[in-house]
């Protein structure tokens, strides 16, 4: 008879299938005699370096034959460098095919499908992604409403009180992520992959840097919910003490990539003791078991083999049907527009929270403006003003980078959450760039307010619009920019040296220094590439262009009351600029913009697919 079991959170599917219940069969996870080779380098990738054969070919797992039973804590232990993480890596569906050189990993019988396992379990890595001025209910709340279809904010609130009381989170549920104490933080990475209700949930050291009692929580918690709801519950643990291995069911040893023993500690205590080992009162047999590891021999590792329809019977795993494979890969829980408004509220709380992005950007943008507007006070002589233009672009252009470490973090949680199937990268893009909207057009005019009367630019209401308008582009670019590069940078030190190289050579093929025909033919891409040419020639077009630049002079014969030798208009024709310019620029700005924001999407979109692949 073939049985299901009702998960936590099953709801009774009222929209089709006649009224029935909506659950979900259980998973048995399967690796047969898989073997995984070592990936290339990522030093070797980016700096050219060659690779031995040896090293090309060394296998990170060697004929590995385990399985993780639905209702059961299965546990990957073994040695530093044995394939823990590696193997918890395949069994979540995050490994790389191509790597794979043997063998095959099945789910209840069948072969695996990578992208559609992935949107049916959780996989919470050793390191946590979380975004720290977030409290942990918004933590948790943001999760849902993005993991669970139809979940409005009360309903994404209701799971996250639900798990927040299962997780022993209730009391910090105010705090801030950054504040909670470490084994805090772990039970919130495991509720955010938790709040879609996952069949399998998949671990990585979740009690390291744990102290005794949070690990021993942490781990009788997920052995709970693998008995209660009879999931399938896979972590790699590093020397647990007793009480943690009495929650154990089953163990997979692992030593140099090869299973040394798959079963209960029962079964591994009894085939130590066969082999004539005495195990110490004082040391647990998982420990004494790494110590005299060479004992046991691969050859032997799994206690029984089980054919995969015997384990259905056996444990009531019913095969993964067509019908639940289409629901599982039915598409994201939310449309493109939805995401964008969840992702732009969770992004604009932890920009509101970020002093560095948000309170001291504000007033770095108007103690800017006052102290260069002090220097630039007054100044009335041509060359004043083309300095300040071109200073005030250089401090705007280099002043977004402190965004970059914000993005790289970012993109940490982005691979994460898109890997699982959370949301697109297209939406965390298009809410990136919303949210800056509003944020850097508020600094835009705490700069420009200040510096644009002290220094005495025109008079006017519209110039001081269009000025303004210059910074806010600028810094648009600027930011775009960043966001951008962030998408390909490995590391902030990287990325930070990249962007500061850049942004020097714009500000070199601006013209300013070397006018654009004097500069070679085979550097003039860099001048019409360069994001100080544009802004630079609007400002200059806003202040000297017009009726009213036309009739400023700017340079007499014979001293002041002289002939008019330049105005307005003639500085123009002699820079080659012209009144057009005021508006062809702005487009060509905007352009900017929206270019880096889609070559930021294709990065992070390959990237994503890479890993989803």
């Amino acid at each position: 008879m073939e049985a299901t079991v009702m998960s936590q959170g099953s709801k009774v599917d009222t929209n089709g299938g006649g009224g029935g219940r909506r659950i979900r069969p259980r998973y048995r996870i399967e690796t047969r005699a898989l073997s995984y080779v070592l990936p290339p380098r990522g030093a070797s990738f980016l700096w050219g370096g060659a690779k031995t054969k040896a090293e090309e070919g060394r296998l990170l797992l060697r004929g590995v034959t385990c399985e993780a039973p639905p209702g059961e804590l299965v546990a990957i232990v073994g040695p530093s460098g044995a394939g823990k993480t590696t193997l918890l890596t395949v069994l979540a569906g995050s490994a790389d095919p191509a790597r794979v050189a043997a063998g095959e990993v099945l789910v209840n019988g069948l072969p695996m499908d990578a992208a559609r396992f992935r949107r049916a379990s959780g996989y919470v890595p050793q390191d946590d992604a979380l975004f720290p001025a977030l409290t942990v209910e918004e933590s948790l709340v943001y999760s849902a409403r993005l993991r669970l279809r139809a979940a409005g904010g009360a309903a994404a609130a209701e799971r996250a009180r639900e798990l927040m009381v299962e997780l022993g989170l209730r009391h910090v549920a105010a705090s801030r992520v950054a504040d909670v104490s470490g084994g805090e933080r772990r039970r919130v990475s495991i509720g955010m992959d938790l709040v879609h209700d996952p069949a399998v949930l998949l671990l990585d050291e979740p009690t390291s840097g744990l102290d005794s009692g949070s690990a021993l929580h942490i781990v009788k918690m997920l052995r709970d919910m693998a008995a209660a709801h009879g999931k399938t519950v896979v972590l790699t643990i590093h020397q647990p003490g007793f009480r943690i291995l009495e929650l154990i069911d089953r163990v997979v040893l692992l030593a140099d990539g090869a299973v040394r023993h798959h079963g209960s500690l029962d079964f591994l205590q009894s085939r130590l003791i066969a082999t004539g080992h005495a195990i110490p009162a004082h040391v647990n047999v998982l420990e004494y078991a790494m110590e005299t590891i060479d004992s046991l021999k691969p050859d032997v590792a799994v206690a029984t083999t089980i054919t995969t329809a015997s384990a259905n019977r056996e444990n009531n795993v019913a095969p993964v049907g067509p019908g639940l494979a289409s629901a599982r890969r039915a598409g994201y829980a939310n449309t493109p527009a939805a995401e964008v408004r969840i992702l732009a509220g969770r992004f604009t709380k932890t920009v509101l929270r970020s002093p560095q992005l948000f309170a001291a950007r504000m007033a770095q943008s108007v103690l800017a403006g006052a102290f260069l507007g002090s220097i630039f006070l007054g100044a009335t002589d041509l060359q004043s003003r083309l300095g300040f233009f071109a200073f005030n672009l250089t401090y705007l252009l280099s002043s977004t980078t402190e965004a970059l470490p914000v993005f790289l973090h970012e993109r940490r949680i982005l691979e994460r959450e898109t890997t699982r199937g959370a949301y697109r990268v297209s939406s965390y893009v298009a809410s990136n760039a919303a949210v800056f909207l509003p944020f850097l057009l508020a600094a835009a005019l705490l700069y420009a307010a200040p510096v644009y009367w002290l220094v005495g630019l025109a008079r006017e209401p519209a110039a001081f619009a269009y000025f303004a308008l210059v910074v806010w582009l600028v810094m648009l670019t600027a930011n775009s920019f960043v966001a951008c590069l962030s998408a390909l940078a490995p590391n902030y030190i990287v990325g930070n040296s990249v962007v500061a190289g850049l942004i020097g050579c714009f500000f070199l093929f601006s013209g300013y220094f070397v006018a654009s025909k004097n500069i070679p033919r085979y550097w003039v891409f860099m001048h019409y590439a360069s994001l100080f040419k544009y802004p630079f020639e609007a400002l200059v077009v806003n202040e000297y262009g017009g009726a009213r630049g036309a009739r400023e002079c700017l340079a007499s014969a014979g001293g002041a009351g002289g002939i008019c030798v330049l105005d307005g208009a003639g500085l123009l024709r002699q820079q080659g600029m012209r009144e057009g310019m005021r508006w062809s620029n702005l487009g060509v700005m905007l352009g900017f913009v929206v270019g880096y924001r889609v070559l930021c999407f294709a990065f992070l979109w390959f990237r994503c697919h890479r890993m989803r692949r």
